[in-house]
């Protein structure tokens, strides 16, 4: 009987002993790619490691802020994030210059908080805006685009001036710029402090598109779909999440942007719930929003466009991770 025992103590030592490197192993590191601090990709990639969601899938997060959607975009093409969130053009321009990869997830259909600012006490309309200066958060982003949009559509001219994601709303306020490209919840709180005041709204503005999406390297979707899939379904879990909880989510968004509940509110009502819940990049429908996107980026100067079926992968519908 005691034999028994102590070759029984023996197996299990060497059983776990073979098991713990295995689920060492197992957790593979997703480093997630965020293009500014107070935006709402930031707010889905914490509410999925708060949730454990990314664990639940058997990946380790790494987050890291970026200061804008270009610099987002660089560190993919460096080599230093596997899943980040920007506008289709960069994945077009990038694969024209060697930077291979696609649209995974289809995250947003508009520029939901986004608002072109003035100080609260300019008289500046958008035509005055014509031979000044507008803030961006850097070339090539959302913010830009949609600057390089207001240009061309307003028919006026403008210098554009890349100054990050932190740097928008202190350098209105300063006066350092004529008007700021903000997006929310930045925008709906300037607005409701009295500081600024929105003279264009591009969520009522500008035509439906796909204005932003996850998008991963090619060669992490040849070598590893799976780990693909999985970051996937954890960040559209967070949004499931966020969407069934707004409580928890507005004290979210209010802790991690140190903004008040209402103004937290407004971005879970404006923003939040208005995000793309199936996520799927099949459909001719998402791949003519896909294309809107692209043409408006054209109408602003972008070029050396590739074809939208090259930028496009629809093998990753998510399947959100539950709690």
């Amino acid at each position: 009987m005691m034999a028994s025992r102590r070759q029984l103590l023996a197996i299990l030592t060497a059983v776990s002993c073979l098991t713990a490197p295995v689920l060492a192993q197992a957790a593979e590191t997703i480093r997630v790619g965020l293009p500014t601090k107070t935006y709402w990709p930031t707010t889905i990639a914490e509410t999925a490691v708060r949730q454990k969601l990314f664990e639940k899938e058997g990946l380790t997060p790494e987050l890291t802020i970026y200061r804008g959607g270009a610099e987002t975009f660089e560190a993919m093409a460096a080599g230093v994030a596997d899943i980040i969130l920007d506008p289709p053009s960069l994945v077009s321009t990038g694969r024209k210059k060697g930077v291979m990869s696609k649209l995974v997830a289809n995250a947003a259909m508009g520029s939901f908080g986004w608002q072109l600012m003035v100080l609260s006490k300019s008289t500046m309309d958008v035509k005055g805006l014509n031979g000044k200066k507008v803030a961006i958060t850097s070339a090539g982003s959302g913010s830009d685009l949609l600057a390089l949009w207001t240009a061309q559509e307003k028919k006026i001219e403008f210098t554009r001036v890349p100054v990050g994601g932190g740097g928008l709303v202190p350098n209105l306020l300063a006066g350092n710029v004529d008007a700021a490209v903000v997006y929310s919840p930045l925008s709906f709180k300037i607005a409701k402090s009295g500081e600024a005041k929105a003279i264009l709204d591009y969520a009522k503005e500008v035509p439906p598109n796909l204005s932003a999406g996850w998008i991963v390297p090619d060669k992490l979707i040849a070598e590893k779909p799976q780990v693909v899939q999985k970051a996937v379904n954890a960040l559209y879990g967070a949004l499931q999440f966020m969407r069934n909880n707004r409580e928890i989510t507005v004290k979210l968004i209010s802790d991690l942007y140190e903004i008040p509940e209402d103004i937290a509110a407004l971005e879970y009502e404006n923003t939040i719930m208005k995000l793309e819940t199936d996520g799927s990049m099949a459909g001719e429908g998402v791949a003519s929003a896909v294309q809107t996107s692209i043409d408006m980026a054209k109408l602003g100067g972008l070029k050396d466009i590739v074809p939208t079926a090259e930028i496009i992968s629809a093998q990753f519908k998510p399947v959100p991770t539950k709690p």
